[in-house]
């Protein structure tokens, strides 16, 4: 069930760093993080990228309301996707890295397909 993963912070601070990476991974196209952030992004991702699939102005509004910069929703609906219009969902990918040097946290990076 996407949500239910705490991360070690608090409800509003959770929010704000999921709300931060995953505009950060439609910016640039992939993140390295943590293994279980990024199966947190890669849910909220992949809804907007769902959400974007419409381009309606209700669904601009629910994006411009969870993304942080309104560079990055325009590049969701006018580059990201319409790439995947014939996809009903996967577009993310999470290739495990290793873990991490100093306190061994697994690794990851997330990316768009």
């Amino acid at each position: 069930m996407p949500g239910t993963r705490k991360l070690g912070r608090a409800t509003a601070s959770r929010t704000a760093m999921l709300r931060a990476m995953v505009t950060f991974l439609f910016e640039n196209g992939k993140i390295e993080t943590t293994v279980t952030r990024a199966k947190e992004v890669r849910s909220m991702a992949e809804k907007m990228i769902t959400i974007a699939k419409d381009d309606s102005l209700a669904n601009k509004r629910l994006a411009y309301g969870f993304i942080t910069k309104e560079a990055v929703v325009h590049k969701l609906f006018t580059e990201i996707a319409p790439k995947y219009t014939d996809r009903k969902g996967g577009y993310t990918r999470i290739t495990k890295i290793g873990p991490r040097r100093g306190d061994a946290a697994e690794m990851a990076i997330i990316e768009l397909v």
